[in-house]
């Protein structure tokens, strides 16, 4: 093997060949340092006198399924021009660890595709080294994404474990990167983030959100030049909410079994878009006979549905006064749940309003935490919190393939 082939098949540079052995099927490589390369590790200077060697084995890149391994006699020098006294510099690796910077490469490469253990298996290193491998990566490249360009962004929390732990995500709109992970829920779950962001000096233009009284809360104590933009999926995920209590009083009170009889297992049809009705299923009769019978029923579905129509208007004004019509209708209603609704849209009014001059919801988020769910699922979990935070950071390079 030729020096030239070390350096452009493995990556190791600054070296001579010596000698190669075959022993249980490995690949072991004995090499050292070129004469003209050997210099004080501190001031760099050729003026040394050499004090004995360590012989250090380095994992390389392997050879189909055969494991490569340098042995690299490192020699000890001691320095005439600084006095120092110390092992020389290795050239194509850290001397922290036990792998060249080639290997580390390909073994980042590979957890783009495959799973941590997978890696390790067909690299033959332990699940440890290859996890280590991709944590320092992503806690040199994402640890603290900049702030400073953030323009719009979107905040919500997420359920990652049993016993009501959450972590809360703030998300860049126009990038789709996480910017910040927080432990827990709510406005203390965002304090270190503020701090950030004093120091980072972004100008945030909106917000997207979920109508949540603590996030709000913060948002206006610290930007309070931001529009909050309250989300679509949850404004109509709270009117389901609102329908389906009617539906299950309905069913609870009436005394009618034909009636119950129709109500029952209408929940899903009353929450499905019509558009999305089965036909071969009969959906779309079922749903119009249980509306025929049950004019309380019929109200809440008919104003969910036209609630629906509020993020199709043409400009801000036609949106204000649909939305004022909306609630009229509502409160006019004897139904308690539908004045609650209205209630609720009435106090959140210029929220909803916001999206007319930020068309921005929380759907990218959305998407990324079925996305986080999903590298949860695949790696069964995490018990490293911080990888598993550095990992939600990163998310957003994941296009086709999760990997735990």
């Amino acid at each position: 093997m030729s020096t030239s082939l070390l350096y452009h098949g493995f990556g190791i540079r600054e070296v001579v060949y010596q000698k190669m052995e075959f022993p249980n099927g490995d690949v072991i490589i004995w090499c050292k340092p070129k004469t003209d390369r050997i210099c004080c590790a501190a001031c760099s200077s050729k003026q040394v006198i050499f004090r004995g060697q360590k012989i250090r084995k380095f994992h390389c890149i392997p050879i189909g399924r055969k494991r490569v391994e340098i042995m690299y006699r490192i020699p000890r020098l001691q320095c005439k021009t600084c006095g120092a006294l110390r092992q020389m510099k290795i050239p194509f690796a850290d001397p922290r660890y036990r792998y060249t910077r080639s290997f580390e490469r390909y073994a980042l490469e590979l957890c783009q595709y495959m799973t941590i253990l997978d890696v390790a298996n067909h690299l033959q290193v332990s699940w440890d080294v290859i996890k280590e491998i991709e944590k320092r990566y992503l806690r040199k490249h994402f640890s603290r994404p900049p702030l400073k360009n953030l323009r719009q962004i979107a905040i919500d929390e997420i359920a990652v474990a049993k016993g009501q732990t959450y972590v809360t995500l703030v998300l860049d709109l126009e990038s789709g990167a996480v910017v910040f992970v927080g432990e827990g829920k709510g406005a203390d779950a965002l304090k270190p983030f503020w701090k950030r962001l004093r120091r980072a000096g972004s100008q945030i233009e909106a917000v997207a959100m979920d109508m949540s009284h603590a996030y709000q809360m913060a948002v206006l104590d610290h930007l309070p030049e931001a529009l909050i933009v309250f989300d679509r999926f949850h404004v109509m995920k709270r009117m389901n909410d609102h329908l389906s209590h009617i539906r299950r009083e309905t069913y609870s009170k009436t005394k009618d079994q034909t009636l119950r009889d129709v109500i029952k297992g209408t929940r899903w049809l009353l929450l499905k878009n019509p558009e999305n009705l089965d036909p071969r299923r009969n959906e779309k009769e079922r749903l119009q006979e249980a509306l025929r019978m049950n004019a309380p029923l019929a109200e809440a579905y008919y104003l969910k549905e036209l609630l629906r129509e509020f993020w199709e208007c043409a400009n801000y004004e036609e949106a204000e006064r649909f939305l004022e019509d909306w609630i009229a209708q509502a409160k006019s209603s004897d139904n308690r749940h539908l004045y609650g609704m209205a209630r609720t849209l009435e106090r959140h009014q210029q929220g909803l309003l916001n999206y007319y001059i930020y068309p921005i919801t929380t759907a990218p988020l959305e998407g990324t935490n079925n996305k986080i769910k999903t590298l949860k699922r695949q790696a069964y979990g995490y018990r490293d919190r911080e990888f598993f935070r550095l990992k939600i950071m990163a998310i957003h390079r994941a296009k086709y393939a999760l990997v735990g």
